[in-house]
């Protein structure tokens, strides 16, 4: 479910409830090593836990004083954002 080349952290596979605490547990030493991107690209199916993750992650980067660039998010992701208010929180986040 999670990789990482370089500075980069990728997610793949459902990134649902029912995988949302192996993603937060997974990703939590290489986001605390240096990771400071999270490619989505390669989510296979999601819902709103994955939003869930995401602020989570962005507040420990944030507690860090680091960024954390969201990438490639999938239109069902900026979707739920927006369905939830939220939209405007991860495109602050998110870079090409």
């Amino acid at each position: 479910m999670i990789r990482v080349e370089g500075e980069r952290l990728f997610v793949s596979g459902p990134a649902t409830l029912s995988t949302a605490a192996q993603l937060l547990e997974e990703a939590r030493a290489p986001l605390a090593g240096g990771v400071r991107a999270v490619d989505l690209g390669e989510v296979t199916e999601l819902d709103s836990s994955l939003l869930a993750v995401l602020f989570a992650w962005l507040r420990a980067a944030k507690e860090r004083e680091q960024s954390l660039a969201l990438l490639r998010l999938p239109a069902d992701l900026k979707s739920l954002a927006q369905l939830y208010g939220v939209a405007e929180l991860l495109a602050q986040e998110t870079a090409s």
